[in-house]
């Protein structure tokens, strides 16, 4: 895991992330691949985005017209991937995330931003590793099983009481 390489940008300009976001997303990913069991060398692109940004990159690769929280570009599938020929390391994908939606769900959920964002690495890690949830029934619940076991080594799970 000491090789994946994890590539941030921030290409919103409405909201100041909080100190330590970028540390929280590589842990999260690196902590997705952890529980995984993944062990290759990886590269990970996330991207930090507003509402009309991903509303755009939504209804340009998925034909949707409204913004979302997460976006997830797989690079592999079946346990397949693009190997970068530099590194060897091979290329996950990418991730888009909304900060506007971001920080109004964490205020919608109750919690803090730091488990928001997490939250939403994790899940979108979880879909460039070949998870997915559209289907509902138990890949849903596999899928969130997963989601809850990785923001728990983050001490970011919720506590219920």
């Amino acid at each position: 895991m000491k090789n994946t390489k994890v590539t941030i940008n921030d290409k919103q300009k409405k909201i100041k992330l909080p100190t330590g976001t970028r540390l929280l997303v590589r842990k999260a990913c690196i902590a997705t691949l952890k529980c995984e069991n993944f062990s290759d060398i990886a590269e990970i692109d996330v991207t930090f985005v507003d509402d009309e940004e991903i509303r755009s990159i939504n209804n340009e690769f998925r034909g949707i017209d409204s913004a979302t929280d997460v976006l997830s570009f797989p690079l592999g599938e079946n346990g397949v991937y693009d190997v970068n020929p530099e590194t060897g390391a091979k290329m996950l994908g990418d991730i888009v995330i909304s900060v506007d939606h971001a920080f109004a769900q964490a205020d919608l959920y109750g919690h803090g931003i730091e488990r928001e964002i997490g939250y939403l690495t994790v899940h979108s890690m979880l879909h460039l590793l070949g998870y997915d949830h559209v289907n509902g029934g138990v890949e849903k619940m596999r899928m969130r099983e997963k989601e809850e076991q990785v923001l728990a080594l983050l001490g970011l799970s919720i506590v219920k009481g």
